[in-house]
């Protein structure tokens, strides 16, 4: 009982905390940039830049050196299945019954007919994939887009996205299994999933974070407008985000 609990819990505070930020509509109308957090956010940047560097970088390039390319794909594939559930919930508290019912639909062919997820033949049936999120559910309630703020490992974010990263953690009804063992496999298949996408991307990311003459401010403009783009408020750049491949943050 205390997880669906902390879940309901986790919905009232965030739709009160995603409430509280607030831009001012003309600026965000004209596409600005609102980062009155900036001297902080720029400090963490730097702190996710070393980690990046000492850490994630070397490890991401040496998994998909080692790892076969197809079992890269494969773990990739098993992460993202995992994710399938909560994604769902989101989609139903969005109102888009055919996201979740797509959602549903990958879950139970992958997690199947495709050896719990690791490959995905819902693709080759067709099924449409599925990318979304309590930010992008949040956004759908009509709450601001906040202010833009970088969080230490995730990346950069905004104050409504880092909310929903919080709330995300609550959103997926695996969590709630008895003697579930998914729940702490989904975040080490996760971690597995960005080492991939670091790896397979490490030239674009590394332009960026390192050879940009202001990678602070190149990734929050890439960040931003491709987040905006996904939840239909902007256009598409094409660029690639360091810390959003496919999700936010490393």
């Amino acid at each position: 009982m205390l997880r669906p609990l902390k879940f309901v819990s986790a919905l009232i505070l965030a739709a009160a905390a995603a409430g509280c930020a607030t831009q001012d509509p003309v600026a965000r109308a004209s596409g600005e940039v609102f980062d009155p957090y900036e001297r902080t956010n720029r400090s963490v940047h730097a702190f996710n830049r070393g980690v990046d560097r000492l850490a994630f970088r070397p490890a991401s390039k040496g998994y998909v050196a080692i790892v076969p390319a197809p079992m890269v794909t494969s773990f990739s594939h098993f992460a993202e299945n995992l994710s399938m559930p909560g994604q769902m919930v989101n989609a139903l508290l969005q109102g888009d019954l055919k996201l979740a019912g797509n959602a549903l639909t990958r879950f139970l062919v992958n997690s199947t007919v495709g050896f719990a997820g690791l490959a995905d033949p819902a693709t080759e049936l067709h099924v449409p994939e599925v990318d979304t999120d309590f930010g992008e559910t949040l956004h759908a309630w009509g709450v601001g887009e906040g202010a833009y703020v970088e969080l230490p490992f995730f990346g950069p974010s905004t104050t409504r996205d880092a909310v929903g990263i919080g709330v995300d953690f609550f959103t997926n009804p695996l969590g709630y299994v008895e003697q579930n063992t998914a729940e702490n496999i989904s975040i080490y298949a996760e971690i597995v999933r960005r080492m991939g996408d670091r790896g397979n991307y490490s030239d674009t990311i590394d332009s960026i974070l390192y050879e940009s003459a202001d990678s602070y401010a190149q990734s929050r403009l890439i960040y931003l407008q491709n987040r905006r783009f996904q939840l239909g408020d902007g256009e598409e750049i094409q660029e690639v985000d360091p810390f959003d491949l496919n999700t936010e943050g490393f």
